[in-house]
């Protein structure tokens, strides 16, 4: 499926965008879409989770990471806090009570879910802030240990996502066989449920209105941040959580790209170019990038020269997208990169998305055997798939991206923001 431009049916840009939902209606302000099933989402992906553990024997996992945390029980509790802070931690053995050890006097956050059992105080809250972790690790693996004990079905065998490594050698000496779960976790993420997507949808409909405000206000003089505060409050306003980067940058700037959003302001001319890179409807994430022109005036040749090999890549990648295909055919098959422009690459051609960029990442055929890995793309997966055209020494640079679910026959775009048709002209 190619998206030229223009072509965006079901796509409406009174109130700025919104893609039709699947019960037939327009979802464009309700932050809470009434077409998604919160109940079967959560206990769509528990079920998930403990069938993975049945199969590879775990008696329980501990999650301190807090995607997984949401992921397997639809909690989320003051989430940047415990993105630097693992004081927060669920016990989810393979059969029997979920148990939250969460912060002192907000036990009241989670216990509405009926994905949770029991809330216990954490025996970890402020120990690194403190410089007691040497001192808190005992008590928190008794607790787990007897936990196991109880509830572990026999099996010794313990998943942690992410601790302090004191942590983990105290579950040790206790008996416990302690795993680093993290990737076999990412591996059950990444097939979504009909669920999820239909969450990652609606957080792509609250992010493409929030691109389109930006391009509404992008004139000479206004500044990459004021932009960025635009693109931020329209997430927030349509229901979305948090942006995980500051990819929004002009001019000269957009070369590298990496370039975090500045106090620069923009001039007459340029290019404008950003990556939503947004935490979206139930947490969800929505992944798309897209570059524009500052008028007034008309873009340069080789601006369009830019844009249009970029537009290129995106097309032919997507293309090339099916359903059992290897990942490292996908890499071999990929569009090649013109030679002046291969030392600034984008750093994959395409990656998983979930709560955030997750598995697979596929890496490019001159890159594989640093970043590639073994797989096949699945029915479920969802992928963004990247471009990035600037070379060095270059003054501008064009960042363009899709994202897309990959189906039994084929793929179905997910984000369907248009491009510009004035950026597309030309010949290459």
């Amino acid at each position: 499926m190619i998206l030229e431009p223009g072509n965006v049916d079901g796509i409406v840009f009174d109130n700025r965008m919104g893609h039709p939902d699947p019960g037939g209606g327009m979802w464009l302000s309700d932050t809470e879409p009434s077409f998604i099933d919160v109940d079967a989402l959560r206990k769509g992906r528990l079920k998930k989770v403990r069938e993975w553990m049945k199969v590879a024997e775990y008696g329980a996992i501990v999650l301190f990471d807090p995607y997984n945390q949401r992921y397997a029980t639809g909690s989320r509790n003051m989430f940047g806090y415990f993105l630097r802070n693992s004081t927060r931690y669920f016990f989810i053995p393979v059969e029997g009570p979920v148990i939250l050890f969460e912060y002192p006097q907000s036990y009241h956050v989670s216990m509405v879910l009926d994905t949770i059992d029991e809330a216990r105080p954490s025996k970890l809250v402020w120990s690194s802030v403190s410089n007691r972790d040497d001192e808190t690790a005992g008590a928190f693996a008794s607790e787990i240990a007897d936990l196991l004990a109880t509830y572990g079905g026999g099996s010794t065998k313990i998943g942690l996502d992410r601790c302090n490594h004191l942590q983990a050698l105290a579950l040790k000496k206790r008996g416990c066989d302690v795993k680093d779960c993290q990737g076999e976790l990412l591996a059950v993420r990444a097939i979504k449920t009909t669920e999820e997507i239909k969450c990652l949808q609606a957080s792509m409909c609250a992010s493409e209105a929030a691109v389109a405000a930006v391009r509404e206000a992008i004139k000479p003089g206004i500044s990459e941040n004021e932009l960025f505060a635009i693109m931020y409050h329209e997430v927030i306003r349509q229901g979305g959580e948090f942006i995980e980067t500051r990819l929004l940058t002009s001019g000269q700037r957009t070369n590298p790209w990496f370039n975090e959003t500045s106090g620069r302001k923009l001039r007459p001319g340029e290019l404008v170019a950003l990556d939503t890179d947004t935490i979206g409807c139930y947490g969800y994430y929505s992944d798309f990038s897209r570059t524009f022109h500052c008028g007034p005036g008309k873009p340069t040749a080789y601006q369009k020269m830019l844009y249009r090999m970029a537009y290129e890549q995106i097309q032919h990648n997507i293309g090339i997208v099916k359903p059992g295909m290897a990942f490292r055919e996908i890499a071999e098959k990929a569009w090649k990169i013109p030679e002046r422009f291969v030392e600034q690459r984008y750093t994959s051609v395409m990656h998983g998305v979930g709560m955030h960029g997750e598995t697979p990442f596929i890496a490019h055929a001159i890159d594989y055997e640093t970043y590639g890995r073994d797989g096949h793309l699945v029915p479920g997966m969802v992928v963004s798939v990247e471009s990035y055209i600037g070379e060095k020494g270059g003054r501008e640079g064009v960042k363009l991206e899709e994202e897309l679910l990959v189906t039994e026959t084929g793929i179905e775009l997910i984000s369907r923001f248009p491009y510009e048709d004035e950026l597309l002209g030309g010949a290459v």
